[in-house]
């Protein structure tokens, strides 16, 4: 692999890894990367999936302090969110590549504008009474469908299925959405490693720095200033959707 493509991996993939552990949306960093380096988009999608798996794990252990609550409620999730996983996977891969290639711009630039949007939802949601299952196991199934078929801004997606059927803060829904996102990556990561076209070398680059990436996201994530870096992320995800359109 051409170092340059090596450096740039290893940013995207610690990026990732603190912005999925943080609020989602890391894949916009690393999967553009995967393109960059020359990967067609449905190898860069499936390799994106295993190598970002380790973060989902590390942001995942970091945060498990916060699922005392709804500890009760989380099989149940992680159930329907592995429905909605093998729901994806199977689109994913049973689809012509020509239609994921032609979504792929629109479906950058609309997790781009979901997660600069997401500050303002969470905290419409937070102001919302009540609990309603129906939206939250829907929520939760077609958040588990989405990541599995693209993976970016998955998080942003099950953090938002959570704050619409659970009352609880954002900081304790974090804990169930790191759970959600690491059954629904696991399942994603098993298939297309079974059956994908995953390039190994890049998952050897990305993966490590990915689980990084996780592990301090989750130990900074009361603590961090996102706007800086969320704008990075914006900014990376709107270029690389646009410049993805007229290519």
């Amino acid at each position: 692999m051409d170092p340059v493509y090596a450096v740039l991996l290893l940013a995207a993939g610690f990026g990732a890894g603190v912005c999925n552990t943080i609020a989602g949306g890391g894949s916009l960093l690393s999967f553009p990367a995967l393109v960059a380096t020359g990967l067609p988009p449905v190898t860069a999608t499936v390799t994106n999936a295993v190598a970002v798996w380790p973060g989902y794990l590390g942001g995942a252990a970091a945060l498990r302090s916060r699922l005392v609550e709804h500890r009760s409620l989380l099989p149940r999730l992680i159930v329907v969110g592995t429905a909605g996983a093998i729901g994806g996977v199977v689109a994913l891969l049973a689809a012509p590549p020509e239609v994921f290639t032609a979504l792929v711009p629109y479906l950058i630039l609309a997790a781009t504008a979901l997660f600069a949007a997401q500050p303002l939802i969470s905290r419409k949601l937070s102001e919302k009474g009540g609990d309603s299952r129906f939206t939250l196991f829907a929520g939760v199934f077609l958040g588990g469908v989405y990541g599995a078929y693209f993976n970016g801004g998955m998080g942003i997606v099950l953090l938002t299925a959570l704050a619409l059927g659970i009352d609880a803060s954002v900081n304790l829904l974090n804990g169930l959405k790191s759970v959600l996102t690491l059954a629904v990556s696991t399942t994603a990561t098993v298939a297309v490693a079974l059956f994908g076209p995953v390039d190994w070398w890049s998952v050897l680059v990305l993966a490590p720095a990915c689980l990084l990436g996780g592990v301090v996201g989750g130990r900074i994530s009361d603590r961090l200033r996102p706007g800086a870096f969320r704008a990075v992320v914006i900014v990376f995800g709107a270029g690389a959707g646009i410049a993805m359109l007229f290519t």
